[in-house]
């Protein structure tokens, strides 16, 4: 299960239907995503690191904090 997508869907009170709808896909495959039963793509776990404000090594348990890294300048 990854605990983190679970965590932040939860601490923003949002359901799975409406983060999904967010990023253009599907309820049951982002409630497989949350369950750990499928890999996520990489340009979903972007997206995802974008709409929850964080990194995508926290999203993927490899650092213990949420915050996201500083943008680049263009």
């Amino acid at each position: 299960m990854n605990t983190r997508l679970f965590d932040l869907r939860v601490a923003k009170n949002l359901s799975q239907s409406a983060i999904a709808s967010s990023l253009n896909c599907s309820q049951r495959m982002y409630s497989r995503y949350e369950r750990g039963e499928a890999n996520i793509p990489l340009s979903l776990l972007v997206e995802m690191a974008k709409y929850h404000h964080t990194s995508i090594d926290y999203l993927l348990n490899l650092t213990d904090i949420p915050n996201s890294y500083p943008q680049k300048k263009r």
